[in-house]
């Protein structure tokens, strides 16, 4: 493909703002001459209401696949009910697995508690408890399920380092919640481990995330890129986007082996839709590195420079506008004109931005290995049985359950949402209608006893939600004992 050979991309405008901060976004790019083959898909509110529970038109994907490339405005996710994230489905959908989050403070022209601030969040992109797979189990309690691949942990880490390494950054801080989440959390922190093994260029650490999060909101400099899976990724992102002075700056860029997935980090705003005044910078920083990622690196600069230049020249938007720093209330119209009349200017104050010739993300191709089989033993050696039950107290239910052990099934724990109520329960432990009730075996063994025990169950008229087999992996518990257990 020649430099003059416009690049197939598909473009969604979303909804809320979506549809305005696009055509602003769309006119910078047409201005700065990208070499762009525009295709529009169909997805967003209008979707779901005309039914189509994936927000996105059936026809959209085959666009997709033939452009492998998308900018896209935001769109609106319904809160608490209704249609999943159609943002989760295309990420999942495509594999978009790395998440890839820069947030940089724009001081003095914008304040910050962060001068100097530049940090990327590298957020592990399809797993976690981003399955969205939640049930209710009683009348009382609803869960969810969280995913943590080894695989999947594998290549984000990887993708992490490989970032760090092609940007010439000096540092990669993981970040899981592994002192209470050891199975999942603690796989995630293990792997990142094993992996950085292999960048001995290249320094790494780990925190916890609370701490770490509170490390990164009084000391932004200390850090560098942070990779964490997906919730916390996508919290710790906002929160590094708003230290530097406006969560409505960052671009967000979505990468995986064949697909890409540009946006602005922020939502679809639906509070100002339609008044013209919405900032168009974040998904201009997405399409920058959409420019950036199929190679337009010179676009990629001279829109970037032109942004710093309009916002060196006190042109704002009402969200940041401030009397004292501002020479122009912008409406988002008026913020694209004057970064397009000042496309081919270099910044003043901040640093001039000039992106290497080469393809920004190569390490996009060499993230992801496949891991190889491992060689362990698996045997099961027991059963959770989860009960929804007001019977009486955590006593009488375990006297009712060891009248049903097998031969080869025990019980030996009762938990409530995670704490031991039984053997030796305290009184005050304050208990729901939803019971974890394990039964472990001496020496391993079959499915069938389980479904033995599981008949026992029934027939004693109790109300079985959910089962969960245990297993020993070469010898070891491949799950957790109760909260005081």
């Amino acid at each position: 493909m020649s430099d003059d050979t416009p690049t197939p991309i598909s473009i969604a405008r979303g909804d809320g703002i979506g549809p305005e901060i696009m055509d602003a976004t769309l006119q910078i790019l047409d201005a700065a001459d990208a070499r762009l083959d525009i295709e529009a898909i169909e997805a967003g509110r209008n979707v779901y209401e005309r039914g189509v529970s994936s927000g996105i038109a059936p026809d959209a994907w085959d666009t997709l696949r033939d452009t492998r490339v998308l900018l896209k405005s935001p769109i609106t996710t319904p809160q608490g009910g209704g249609y999943k994230s159609l943002n989760v489905t295309i990420r999942k959908t495509l594999s978009l697995y790395a998440n890839v989050r820069p947030c940089v403070a724009f001081d003095p022209v914008i304040p910050t508690s962060a001068p100097g601030m530049d940090v990327t969040v590298v957020r592990e992109n399809e797993e976690d408890s981003y399955s969205g797979i939640e049930y209710r189990q009683t009348g009382e309690v609803e869960s969810a399920l969280k995913f943590i691949s080894r695989p999947g942990t594998e290549r984000i880490v990887r993708f992490a380092f490989e970032y760090a390494r092609e940007q010439n950054r000096d540092l990669v801080t993981c970040m899981t919640k592994d002192n209470i989440l050891k199975r999942t959390d603690g796989l995630f922190h293990q792997v990142f481990e094993e992996v950085a093994d292999e960048y001995p260029d290249i320094d790494h650490d780990h925190r916890i995330v609370d701490i770490g999060m509170a490390e990164v909101a009084v000391h932004p400099n200390d850090f560098d890129v942070i990779v964490a899976p997906n919730l916390y990724g996508d919290i710790i992102s906002d929160i590094t986007a708003e230290l530097t002075g406006s969560v409505g700056l960052c671009g967000s860029g979505n990468i995986g082996d064949e697909f890409a997935m540009f946006e602005a980090l922020h939502g679809s705003a639906p509070d100002i839709a339609g008044e013209g005044i919405a900032n168009p910078s974040g998904l201009l920083h997405g399409a920058v590195l959409m420019l950036n990622h199929i190679g337009q690196n010179d676009v990629a600069s001279r829109i970037r420079n032109a942004w710093l230049t309009t916002l060196e020249d006190g042109v704002h938007t009402p969200d940041i506008y401030d009397d004292s720093r501002s020479d122009q209330r912008a409406d988002t119209e008026a913020f694209a004109d004057a970064v397009i009349a000042r496309l081919g200017q270099t910044p003043d104050q901040f640093d001039p931005v000039d992106y290497p010739a080469t393809q920004t993300p190569s390490y996009s191709e060499s993230a992801f290995r496949v891991p190889p089989e491992r060689d362990e033993t698996k045997e099961l050696v027991g059963v959770d049985a989860f009960l929804e039950w007001r019977g009486g107290t955590p006593d009488d239910l375990g006297d009712t359950l060891q009248k049903l052990e097998t031969n080869s099934l025990e019980l030996t724990v009762i938990t409530n949402r995670g704490m031991k109520v039984w053997p030796d329960g305290l009184p005050e432990t304050f208990v729901s209608d939803h019971w974890q009730c394990r039964f472990e075996a001496d020496e391993p063994i079959e499915v069938a006893d389980v479904l033995s025990l599981l008949e026992h169950i029934d027939e004693a008229g109790l109300d079985l939600v959910k089962t969960e087999h245990l297993y020993d992996f070469d010898g070891e518990p491949g799950y957790t004992r109760g909260q005081g257990e």
